[in-house]
């Protein structure tokens, strides 16, 4: 756990050490034909009875679950620090740039900012968002600054990518700690490989995917972008492997007119590609008091913060009335939920108006819904807590 008043420094996440035997390069003899086992493939036939899949986001339509996304930004442009603040949104729950952040433990590694500077960053982050590092229990990091960082490098007669020991150190760390979400910074530290050969990138990037879908996780990669990239406004880095490789990728950059840059605080953050989604969408940000905010509106974690607390309170209240044998409706009138609850002693600082907000998310949530409560002679409508999926 992250812990504000201890003078030690800053280690939680010591990467475990034991010996490792080697992995095996990509050096095999193919097979002659009648070795091999055919593919194995099915009929669309069999998914006919199977219920549709839903698509799963750690930030809807912008991060996609299970997977791997690229955000590029130049050096001192602050991906670094936006994306730590993804990591803080996702362990104490919020919105981040805007958008809803699926809730889970977060692993940030490192390997351009040391222990002292990531504290510092999340210190920022934390007092911005009316937090202490107590409530950043669930973002776990560790940094590599200074240290040999690489996770793969090609080796073998066929120049393939390997990987290495750290990969596996970060394997089992993952294995252990089951992170939602893992972000990796950066490429350029991490990629031993050659960032313009197609073959290599698409390697690296299935090495990730394959820790996405063996550990249930997310990737986020951080990314400079090439020169190329950074005049064409696509922000893409080397080979066009990695952003074809990438489920998603966003571009972090400053706001310039020609040469200039009129307002130095200013960033967009823009949506080059998603496979599920809409490409194009962009979201103003500015650098305020050592972290990112929204460009208009309020800041983002606090209102979610807020908002939370609300949803908190009213289904807390739902129980406590229905163990009561008091009912509440979602129409206006004598028994309107919203109004009842802001009576409540146990309401705190939540208003009437605020309860209506928090409903109207709950409904659209599915975690509550109207049902006829009561004997067959005396039904009425009442709302209720809907019960958690098993």
């Amino acid at each position: 756990m992250l812990d504000d008043e201890d003078d030690t420094p800053l280690h939680e996440l010591e990467m475990k050490s034991r010996p490792m035997a080697p992995v095996e390069a990509y050096e095999q003899d193919i097979p002659a034909m009648e070795e091999v086992e055919p593919l194995d493939a099915k009929s669309a036939a069999t998914l006919h009875s199977k219920p549709i899949p839903s698509r799963e986001w750690v930030v809807e339509d912008w991060i996609p679950a299970r997977t791997v996304t690229i955000v590029n930004g130049d050096g001192a442009t602050g991906k670094s620090l936006l994306i730590l603040q993804l990591a803080a949104c996702a362990a104490a729950g919020g919105y981040w740039c805007g958008q809803q952040v699926k809730q889970g433990r977060s692993l940030f590694i490192s390997a351009e900012d040391d222990e002292d500077e990531i504290h510092r960053r999340l210190a920022d982050i934390a007092s911005g968002n009316s937090l202490n590092m107590l409530g950043l229990a669930e973002l776990f990091y560790r940094s590599l600054a200074g240290e040999d960082a690489i996770l793969a490098a090609p080796a073998g007669k066929g120049g393939l990518l390997n990987a290495s020991r750290l990969f596996q150190q970060l394997e089992m760390l993952i294995a252990d700690q089951r992170p939602m979400l893992v972000i990796l910074d950066t490429l350029a530290d991490m990629f031993g490989g050659d960032e313009i050969n197609r073959t290599h990138a698409r390697q690296f990037i299935g090495l990730l995917r394959g820790l996405c879908t063996k550990y249930d996780t997310t990737v986020i990669l951080l990314a400079h972008p090439s020169l190329s990239g950074m005049a064409s406004g696509s922000g893409s880095s080397g080979s066009t492997g990695w952003s074809n490789s990438s489920r998603s990728r966003l571009y972090l950059e400053r706001v310039k007119e020609g040469n200039e840059e009129p307002d130095p605080d200013l960033r967009v953050l823009s949506k080059k590609k998603i496979n599920y989604g809409r490409p194009g969408d962009q979201i103003k940000l500015r650098w305020v008091d050592g972290m990112f905010k929204l460009e208009t509106g309020p800041d983002s974690l606090v209102a979610m913060a807020a908002q939370s607390n609300a949803e908190r309170v009213f289904l807390d209240l739902l129980v406590q009335f229905a163990a009561q044998g008091r009912t509440v409706s979602e129409c206006a009138g004598s028994n309107y939920a919203p109004l009842k609850f802001s009576k409540e002693p146990s309401c705190g600082a939540i208003t009437k108006k605020g309860f209506e907000t928090a409903m109207a998310r709950l409904f659209a949530a599915g975690r509550i819904k109207v049902e006829m409560i009561g004997p067959p002679s005396k039904q009425r409508k009442s709302i209720v807590a809907v019960p958690p999926a098993d």
